[in-house]
């Protein structure tokens, strides 16, 4: 959550923020996904972040411990949000409205940030599962992966876990069921397919109910 900086530089929790140190971080950030947006990951380096701010390399590694936590934050400032869904109809129309929801989000994000996966599964955060998705001591990949938990993960969470839900579907693994529906849309979206409609959205969730015995 972002605290508020007043005029006089204190927080809205009370605590003394030098505005010299935001306007730093943020030009470090907008940099940063400057580059991520135009130029992908492997443009968001150390060297190109702090030329393009104009902002010291020492004065980076005080705000990011490294480049794979900038890139996060990045990442997260480039997450389209999602829509709120209306929670209305039965397990089917749910589903179907957050899908086609989901598909137009990924849609309007630059391929970059379609690939965050390289991001929340990297080198780094081996041990990876859904489980302990929130659980890390970097602030700034804790903060993407909450980001994503919130805008994309939860609207599933909410109607998959939902009692009608769990007395209609029984038993299942929940993180294939969520590769199961939300895949098709990050594959369109990599392999620069024809960006998936109401009506594909339409046949996976039905394929997805079908094939644990619920009939559409």
């Amino acid at each position: 959550m972002t605290v508020g900086i007043d005029k006089q530089g204190i927080d809205q929790q009370g605590n003394d923020e030098d505005p010299r140190k935001q306007r730093s971080r943020s030009r470090l950030l907008d940099a940063a996904t400057t580059l991520l947006a135009e130029g992908g990951v492997d443009a968001v380096t150390i060297d190109a972040v702090t030329k393009l701010a104009n902002v010291a390399r020492a004065t980076l590694y005080r705000h990011f411990d490294s480049g794979t936590e900038l890139l996060a934050a990045a990442f997260a400032r480039l997450l389209p949000p999602v829509p709120e869904m209306s929670g209305e109809g039965d397990l089917r129309a749910q589903l179907l409205e957050l899908l086609t929801s989901q598909a137009k989000a990924i849609e309007s994000a630059p391929i970059q940030v379609t690939a965050m996966c390289w991001l929340g599964l990297g080198p780094e955060l081996k041990g990876y599962s859904s489980v302990d998705a929130l659980s890390t001591d970097k602030p700034e990949l804790r903060s993407l992966r909450q980001t994503v938990f919130e805008q994309y993960r939860h609207a599933f969470d909410r109607i998959l876990r939902s009692p009608d839900a769990i007395d209609a579907l029984g038993e299942y693994d929940y993180d294939v069921a969520l590769a199961q529906l939300v895949g098709p849309l990050v594959l369109t979206k990599l392999a620069t397919l024809t960006p998936l409609g109401e009506a594909a959205c339409e046949q996976i969730v039905d394929d997805f109910l079908a094939a644990r015995g619920v009939s559409s």
